[in-house]
């Protein structure tokens, strides 16, 4: 009887016997011990692993230990000695972040948060919560209301920059009709997620005047823009080797130094991305604004990386989830990216006689005021991937599998980055040659009706006339103004912040509130060229989201412009 209950064929017995009898093949044998030999080596492979693991686990303590004191010792030193005290707010915030990072490594960070969240839980949470909603949202507005109304006019006028009341209140109607106008052109008006845009907006409003009205914060993000301007700057010597010092730091070629950067930048985030350095990131941005703002951890670390790094090395840091993101979280992206400048090109703007502070404060409140620009443009009405928790690729997924070591990472990165490169320059250099030759048609049919002058520039400064009015401007120089600002959409900040110049040194400057709106208008990377950057760089990340990317793209760009507009108009309040 076989297994089954079935009787069992003789013939069946007897080929079985004469099987188990017949002696194996010497290729059988062969095959057997390469097995046998393969699993012994993966066995040993898996111990010395596990060895490895546990030795580098037993010095670590140590390491830590030894690295925290080292910190330690700089931050008293570089605070005593006088070439370096008098950055001692930045020295003591750079040098305890690493140190408490160190300390809650051995200490479990819940002794410190677990009773704090328990009394903010019972005090303000609960009580908060268990309010009707619309109580509460009622509580949001009155409280933007006020710092937006106590911001305006709670601070005397300066006798000496003929400023009144009148231009203050200008600049707050022109904040409620820009948003206003994002709201009607709502694509889900009815999904809008109005406690993000609430907390985006009184953030914004908060950062304004801790930056301009606070000599430590506005050291504290200086320092911040010339770290992120100082590291990308290293690929610029790294260029001169292919080229020649005169064209890296004479002739600033974008092909050179700026493609440069990019492919840097992108190579070594894919290394700290092997080395675990950008998970830890992108978690703790993901838990902060998941509690704040209720957005999801890619939209946070874009976000807050593009006022330090620039529009297309901020997308490469949330890499893995590109492909996977919603149209909500793209448009955050793309807003992000058009609403700031980045590190890499503050000096040049320095050296064209900008205000330091007027970059600083304008990149910095673009991060909660273009979260919650794009929030009531395009609202959330998908469920993205790292919204409260990330989990993040750390390569296995791509093609060839993990990196193999740190370096090996780092040479892919490179790779990745030349081919977005070269999507950037091509993309770049086709919107640019379509401006130019609509700018050239437009001439040409303008001298049919006897107009010797109709440019973008032109017809972009009637436009745009309307919102340099209600930006606060002084009524006489709102074309002149206005015109920059047309510069800036169809050409780039850079060519804008030029020809402020040239007026400035000029025979008729502007007027002191004129140039300080305006400084803060031009502040952003919306324009055409960019355009083509953000299509090249997330297209290039998400191919599968190509038609997605470049159907948004021109609504993010104008919520960008429309939000270095509103940050203007802030600044005409507190300036």
């Amino acid at each position: 009887m076989n297994t089954f209950g079935f009787p069992q064929d003789p013939k069946d017995n007897g080929d079985l016997q004469a099987a188990i009898r017949r002696p194996r093949s010497s290729e059988s044998i062969e095959k057997a011990e390469e097995k046998k030999e393969t699993d012994i080596e993966a066995a040993t492979s898996e111990t010395s692993s596990e060895d490895e693991k546990k030795t580098t686990r037993s010095y670590r303590p140590y390491i830590l230990a030894v690295l925290a004191a080292v910190i330690l010792g700089w931050w008293i030193s570089s605070t005593v000695l006088p070439a370096t005290r008098h950055r001692w707010i930045v020295q003591t915030i750079w040098a305890w972040f690493f140190i408490l990072l160190i300390f809650f490594e051995f200490v479990p960070s819940s002794i410190f948060w677990n009773p704090i969240a328990a009394a903010w839980n019972v005090v303000v949470a609960t009580p908060f919560f268990k309010l009707p909603y619309y109580v509460r949202l009622a509580m949001g507005w009155v409280a933007l209301l006020a710092i937006i109304f106590g911001s305006a006019f709670g601070f005397p006028l300066d006798p000496d920059s003929n400023t009144t009341l009148g231009d203050r209140a200008i600049s707050v109607l022109g904040l409620f009709v820009f948003q206003f106008c994002f709201w009607a052109s709502s694509k889900h008006r009815s999904h809008i997620p109005w406690p993000t845009v609430i907390i985006g907006l009184f953030f914004q409003q908060v950062i304004a005047l801790f930056v301009l009205k606070s000599g430590a914060g506005f050291n504290l993000f200086k320092w911040i823009a010339e770290l992120a301007r100082d590291f990308l700057d290293q690929a610029t010597p790294a260029a001169a080797f292919f080229f020649d010092t005169e064209v890296t730091e004479q002739k600033h070629w974008f092909f050179v130094v700026t493609l440069a950067a990019i492919i840097f930048f992108i190579a070594f985030v894919q290394m700290m991305y092997y080395l675990g350095v950008m998970q830890f990131i992108i978690k703790k941005f993901a838990y902060f604004f998941f509690k704040t703002m209720n957005i999801s951890g890619a939209e946070a670390v874009v976000a807050a990386a593009s006022p330090w790094i620039g529009q297309g090395e901020s997308a490469c840091l949330v890499k893995p989830f590109v492909d996977l993101a919603t149209e909500s979280e793209l448009h955050v992206f793309m807003t992000s990216g058009f609403s700031t400048i980045a590190g890499s090109v503050f000096s040049a703007y320095l050296n064209l006689g900008v205000p330091a502070q007027n970059l600083i404060t304008s990149s910095v409140m673009s991060i909660p005021a273009s979260i919650a620009v794009s929030k009531l443009r395009i609202p959330e009405i998908d469920e993205p991937v790292t919204r409260g928790s990330v989990v993040v690729d750390r390569g296995n997924s791509e093609k060839g599998g993990r990196p193999a070591n740190f370096l090996h990472a780092f040479s892919r990165g490179a790779t990745f980055g030349l081919i977005v490169a070269g999507q950037i320059l091509s993309n770049v250099l086709t919107v640019l040659a379509l401006v130019y030759t609509v700018n050239g048609l437009m001439i040409w049919v303008g001298r049919g009706f006897g107009f010797h002058n109709l440019t973008l520039e032109l017809v972009l400064g009637y436009v745009f006339y309307p919102v340099t009015f209600f930006m606060g401007v002084p009524r006489p120089e709102i074309l002149r103004v206005s015109q920059l600002l047309a510069t800036k959409f169809y050409a780039n900040e850079f060519v804008g912040y030029l020809d402020l110049q040239a007026i400035q040194t000029g025979k008729n400057p502007l007027s002191p509130r004129a140039y300080t709106i305006a400084s803060y208008a031009l502040c952003g990377f919306a324009n055409l060229g960019s355009l083509g950057i953000q299509i090249g760089v997330l297209g290039a990340l998400a191919p599968s989201r190509s038609k997605v990317i470049a159907r948004i793209a021109p609504s993010a760009m104008i919520c960008g412009f429309f939000r270095t507009m509103q940050t203007a108009g802030i600044a005409g309040m507190l300036v």
